[in-house]
């Protein structure tokens, strides 16, 4: 836990990165304050500012499951759990600097801890079994990344690859409790009485075991989200992005690069549990088919269309994820072709977007624009230097 606690201790977790040791904020890492964001109507706080997010988004979450028909609550309830996972990934990949083909397996340990629980007579309530998922997922996340802390690159991606190999096979050995190749049913927690009197009071709509389903997904990402931006933000962040770019500059700063390392694994392990508990009760099955390694690479792909290290391009390749096939099979039967053709069109369009991103926007969506905003900016504050220095020789 020293090892952990040296670089916040010592304060040399900023010497080996780029970025210096100062407070965070919202927008990025820069300084705060006046002379570098110029006025503001936001709260100083990076805590305060990501509360105020949290609250617009919340709203923002409501309006959009309430004016949604049941399909595509059901489409929003399936974007939850892709993006809380493709967010743990983020931190794991995107900030730390480890690839994990995994996390398909993770989200099964989630999602059959899920249903193991809510199989029993009387079930616990469901914040506690989803608690639960997180905490089985983050223990074998713990154990994997201790395994994995010195391993790199395409090793890392091997041992990873193992465990999404191996972990779904689990159900089918032990068949008698976890439903072998079939999985198990997963029994839909029921919506309490205080839902149906917010969703009145709200809409006046029908609360649906579709749209409380979708809630509790959104919940969940919010959560999810508002916990990994703090957590980036913080000097814990910093001292991730220190390993990924400057391992060696990190080491000699005290910086015990296995313990962090771990210590991303757990967190995008927890993310992934979570992310499985939301699976399993939305989807109301937990099967070996359904987490195979199609699911890991499709988390992969996700992040990296929309930008390594980015929490918003996760959500955004997520949305991809989740939005991209039905509309372009929907478009191909518009154009003639039959279910079969149309089907297989969807993972063809999905495949060239890939491809376009990463010819054309290397650094991700969300990424090569944050690039091209840093840029202009920069240029426009050197043409102003340039134009004072200019007027004070005059």
């Amino acid at each position: 836990m020293s090892d952990l606690q040296s670089p916040a201790s010592t304060g040399q977790a900023g010497k080996a990165t780029d970025e210096p040791p100062v407070k965070a904020t919202a927008g990025g890492d820069a300084p705060s304050g006046p002379a570098a964001t110029g006025r503001t109507f936001l709260p100083q706080s990076t805590l305060l500012r990501h509360l105020l997010v949290l609250a617009v988004c919340a709203v923002l979450a409501v309006l959009a499951l309430e004016l949604s028909s049941p399909y595509q609550n059901s489409q929003l309830a399936t974007l939850s759990y892709y993006a809380i996972a493709a967010g743990g990934l983020t931190v794991l990949t995107g900030m730390n600097g480890q690839i994990s083909l995994g996390h398909g397996a993770l989200m099964a340990a989630g999602a059959y801890t899920t249903a193991l629980f809510l199989d029993a007579e009387e079930p616990l309530p469901l914040p506690v079994i989803l608690l639960a998922a997180v905490v089985v997922a983050t223990a074998i996340g713990a154990l994997v990344g201790v395994a994995a802390a010195r391993l790199h690159g395409p090793y890392l991606a091997g041992a990873t690859l193992a465990l999404a190999v191996g972990l779904p096979g689990l159900a089918i050995y032990f068949h008698d409790i976890l439903g072998g190749e079939q999985g198990m049913r997963v029994r839909a927690p029921q919506a309490p009485e205080s839902f149906e009197s917010f969703i009145d009071a709200v809409s006046g709509n029908s609360a649906s075991s579709t749209k409380w389903l979708a809630y509790v997904g959104a919940i969940c990402l919010l959560i999810t989200y508002f916990f990994l931006a703090n957590l980036v933000r913080s000097r814990i962040g910093r001292t991730w992005r220190a390993v990924r770019d400057q391992e060696v500059a990190a080491e000699l700063a005290g910086i015990n690069l296995g313990a962090w390392r771990v210590l991303a694994f757990v967190v995008s392990a927890a993310a992934a549990g979570l992310a499985g508990g939301v699976l399993a009760i939305v989807v109301r099955l937990a099967a070996p088919s359904g987490f195979t390694i199609v699911l890991s690479l499709a988390l992969l792909t996700a992040i990296v269309i929309g930008g390594l290290g980015s929490l918003f391009g996760a959500l955004l390749g997520s949305a991809l994820l989740v939005f991209l096939p039905p509309f372009v099979t929907n478009l191909g039967g518009d154009l003639g072709l039959d279910q079969t053709e149309a089907a297989q069109l969807a993972p063809f369009v999905y495949g060239v977007v890939l491809i376009v991103v990463m010819i054309f926007v290397p650094a991700g969506l969300v990424g090569t624009i944050r690039l091209r905003w840093m840029t202009r900016k920069a240029k426009r504050a050197m043409a102003r230097a340039g134009a004072d220095d200019t007027g004070s020789r005059r």
